[in-house]
């Protein structure tokens, strides 16, 4: 197991070095907003979707309701899905780890999950658990060390809230290289542009994501046929 280990920690460095700069800023937000300090590092162990997190301190500001935070959660979330069921058949003889290795899902993860080469040397569910595990451990230091900071060192934090707008915009242009295909985008800016104009401030999130997805549902064949 010690070479499982030696081998996820190698190729999760990547997620390392992104995990601690953004878990420490969301702790160090967090705070500032007058949070207890142990909530960062409790919603990374126990929630552990970095940009639910940072959306959820946003949430807690507008005082949203449950339901408008659990409608807005599945649809922010529910990519994840379709990232489990193409995982299916990694994960069939994962056990005693297969649960957690369904609950520490992330983009990241799952990138590097379909991106290493297969080395039939190394135990799988060993290797899986110890990769997605370092990755949580990341985040969960990273918040805690921001929170903890942020507690006892006054940080000038303005602008700081717009490190998870900056790492969509990484993610879409990502996305974007490899799908080579502009529709997506050009429905989801129109969308959110729509009900920016149009929508309550408390509401825009989840009209936005719900005219993406329609649109997307009636323009499928050409966004598919872009492809």
């Amino acid at each position: 197991m010690q070479k499982e280990f030696k081998k996820a920690f190698e190729v999760s460095i990547p997620v390392m070095m992104g995990y601690l700069v953004l878990g420490f800023a969301f702790g160090l937000l967090l705070v500032s907003m007058s949070y207890d300090w142990y909530l960062a590092p409790l919603m990374s162990v126990f929630i552990y979707a970095g940009a639910l997190q940072f959306v959820a301190i946003g949430f807690f500001n507008a005082k949203m309701g449950f339901i408008d935070i659990a409608i807005a959660s599945l649809f922010i979330n529910i990519r994840q899905s379709f990232y489990g069921l193409s995982l299916l058949k990694r994960f069939k003889d994962t056990k005693p780890f297969k649960n957690y290795l369904i609950f520490a899902l992330t983009d990241e993860t799952y990138g590097l999950l379909t991106s290493i080469k297969e080395d039939k040397t190394l135990s799988k569910k060993h290797f899986y658990f110890y990769l997605a595990a370092l990755n949580q451990s990341y985040w969960v230091f990273g918040t805690l060390l921001g929170s903890i900071l942020g507690l006892n060192i006054h940080f000038n934090t303005a602008g700081l809230e717009f490190s998870l707008t900056a790492l969509f915009v990484v993610l879409c242009l990502e996305q974007y290289k490899n799908l080579k295909n502009i529709y997506p985008f050009l429905i989801g800016g129109s969308s959110a542009l729509f009900s920016l104009c149009f929508v309550s401030s408390d509401k825009m999130l989840i009209a936005s994501i719900v005219i993406s997805i329609i649109s997307l549902l009636v323009l499928k064949n050409r966004v598919i046929n872009e492809q």
